[in-house]
């Protein structure tokens, strides 16, 4: 996918435990020219024919990583706190403030537990929330990370991939 030049985005699922939100997630960083990082325990299978499934055809050209752990993924990956935007329901502030710099992680924790205690003290003043209202608990995974994902490559002169720029 075209971006400005030079730019990276990641989005980094810990613990996912739905299959299918995961494959989903995975599409839409295919769609949007970004890197995949699942931090285990994972809650499912990654030869899981539902995962598969939910990707379509598209899994297997998804950039994908699978970290041990945490420590692993901070050890290999060394995101800078500018570099960093963790969602959680409770995040300080919304999600459109978030940085919009050359390389950006998007952190997302699981479906029923949200982020680790420990990943939101790493990051304390990186904590963002997509604004919903009172009449449900959260959004669905995956539709968080898309409306997160292609709100942080806003203006970043990603192209139309079926007939270029034109409407």
């Amino acid at each position: 996918m075209e971006h400005e030049e030079g730019l990276e985005r990641h989005v980094v699922l810990v613990a996912p435990q739905v299959h299918w939100n995961t494959g989903n997630v995975g599409r839409t960083c295919l769609g949007a020219g970004a890197h995949l990082h699942l931090i285990k325990p994972l809650g499912f299978s990654l030869d899981s024919a539902q995962v598969k499934r939910a990707g379509l055809d598209y899994w297997e050209h998804v950039t994908l990583s699978v970290w041990e752990t945490l420590d692993a993924f901070y050890e290999a990956m060394a995101p800078q706190p500018h570099e960093v935007a963790l969602f959680a329901k409770l995040g300080s502030r919304s999600f459109w403030e978030m940085p919009r710099g050359k390389r950006l992680f998007l952190f997302f924790g699981s479906e029923t537990q949200g982020l680790p205690e420990a990943v939101l003290a790493r990051y304390p003043e990186a904590r963002y929330h997509i604004p919903i209202n009172r009449e449900i608990r959260c959004l669905n995974l995956s539709t968080s990370v898309g409306i997160a994902l292609y709100e942080s490559l806003r203006g970043a002169g990603m192209g139309h991939g079926w007939g270029g720029d034109k409407g």
